[in-house]
């Protein structure tokens, strides 16, 4: 029997990902499929979860998705899976309102999943039983499987954690993970360091799947966790033919990215090439768009001013018509320079500010946008987009009479009133958007793209700005 279940915990920083990434790895060691998901907007941990399993992470996020196409999600990508994880976020009951209607329970609740709970047992003995019957009586619809004890003292701490929750609950203790320097994933401002950056992250999830395997009933959480089979997989289905080039931003400070959005991109036609901002002196040959997403620029700041030669390319791109999309760290990117610890190092300089890191956050959350109709994308005057930013910058000495793209409602976005810089036909937010039913935002960028291409060739004029006689 296949098996799907919520990792959550009592709060936020009791090791979910940590446990999620372990079990995942580990499931897959023993030759399981496993497909993993997270709840909420959240690129790093689906980085680890994605590398531990084998399998791309895709996120369920009740903000920016309907009820719907959650379910349709999850029920597309589990086809033909074993074992179906879902690292949800904060805690078990958390949510933005409070009948908690997105919360990991409101979640776990709608999908079938049973929960397994994540609880950081430092410093805790006997008061781990009203810990565990108070989850468990706050809602009764809610099915708790199991708990596996994080960050246990050792041996002697285990046996009494073990004693209390036999003779006060009915909860079955899955595993105990003792606490242990080795299974720690660093962490900066953002949270943990992504995946992409970290140059040992095999074999950061190889050890972890080692421990995780070695101290939780791996074959006792697929019982407990048992559920209906899940649909069969589908044969795949041919790709339409990849008619546009679309350069893309993938590298260590780079790499903040949907999984579908990177799917839904190639669905609509692009080929996407990688771009490496801190080695590549160019941009692929005749692109017909450029995205550039989020990460951590300003720890490789010396070595982006370094390449001169690519913000060069770049700048001319664009400044020549090239389609683009930034978010976020693309936008500091793309700006005059980027100012962090006491260092100012040249960026791209295509928007005329400058980026200056904070040591708390500037914008964090769900945000919620009003189109001003002068985006490059089709947009219509006054639409809503639901989406989120996570920022620590602020971008600053921007001149008046820029042209946004959106009104903020609500979050932060360049100034507390305005995001999404228009520039040509450069689109550059701090906002991160998900395409989706409500939002499609791959659909409108490819049809810009398109659109430039075809007149770009009818013209005789390549994406970057040279003509097919000067090329040759």
């Amino acid at each position: 029997m296949p098996s799907r279940f919520l990792i959550s915990a009592a709060h936020k920083s009791s090791g979910k990902t940590t446990i999620s990434m372990g079990l995942a790895a580990a499931l897959a060691a023993r030759g399981n499929a496993v497909q993993p998901f997270k709840k909420g907007p959240d690129y790093i941990d689906p980085m680890w979860l994605g590398l531990a399993a084998g399998r791309p992470c895709y996120n369920l996020d009740f903000y920016v998705m309907a009820r719907e196409e959650i379910r349709d999600l999850f029920a597309l990508r589990s086809r033909g899976a074993d074992v179906a994880l879902v690292e949800g976020n904060k805690g078990l009951y958390d949510g933005l309102d409070l009948a908690g209607s997105n919360s990991n329970a409101a979640l776990a609740k709608m999908l079938d999943l049973s929960v397994v709970l994540v609880i950081d047992a430092r410093g805790m003995t006997r008061g781990i039983a009203p810990l565990i019957l108070g989850y468990q009586a706050f809602d009764r619809d809610l099915r708790i499987a199991g708990v596996i004890l994080n960050r246990v003292g050792g041996s002697r701490h285990e046996g009494k954690l073990r004693a209390v929750i036999e003779h006060y609950t009915d909860v079955p203790v899955l595993g105990a993970v003792h606490e242990d320097a080795a299974l720690q994933i660093h962490e900066r401002h953002l949270g943990l360091v992504p995946s992409n950056e970290a140059i040992l992250a095999r074999e950061q999830a190889e050890r972890t799947a080692a421990r995780v395997a070695t101290q939780v009933d791996l074959t006792r959480l697929l019982g407990v966790t048992a559920s209906v089979p899940f649909p069969p997989a589908t044969p795949a289905t041919s790709m339409p033919p990849a008619n546009f080039r679309v350069g893309i931003l993938r590298d260590r400070a780079f790499g903040f990215y949907y999984a579908d959005d990177l799917e839904a991109l190639r669905g609509a036609g692009a080929q996407l090439l990688p771009v490496d901002a801190l080695a590549d002196a160019r941009l692929p040959a005749d692109l017909d768009g450029l995205i550039l997403g989020g990460g951590f620029p300003e720890s490789f700041m010396a070595d982006l001013e370094a390449n001169s030669a690519l913000r060069g390319e770049i700048r001319a791109a664009i400044e020549a018509g090239l389609p683009a999309y930034a978010e976020c760290g693309g936008l500091m990117y793309l700006a005059r320079s980027l100012e962090w610890r006491g260092e100012k190092r040249a960026m791209v300089g295509l928007i005329p500010g400058d980026v200056v890191m904070h040591d708390k956050p500037v914008g964090r959350g769900y945000v919620r946008l009003r189109q001003t109709g002068r985006g490059p994308w089709a947009a219509v005057a006054g639409e809503e987009v639901s989406a989120h930013e996570f920022h620590y910058s602020s971008l600053e000495n921007l001149p008046a009479g820029l042209e946004y793209a959106y009104q903020v409602e609500r979050g932060h976005g360049v100034d507390g009133r305005h995001d999404g810089i228009v520039y040509r036909n450069l689109l550059a937010s701090y906002t991160h958007l998900r395409s989706t039913r409500n939002y499609s935002w791959v659909e409108r960028f490819m049809a810009l793209v398109a659109k430039h291409a075809a007149s770009s060739r009818r013209t005789g004029n390549l994406p970057n700005g040279t003509t097919q006689e000067e090329s040759r």
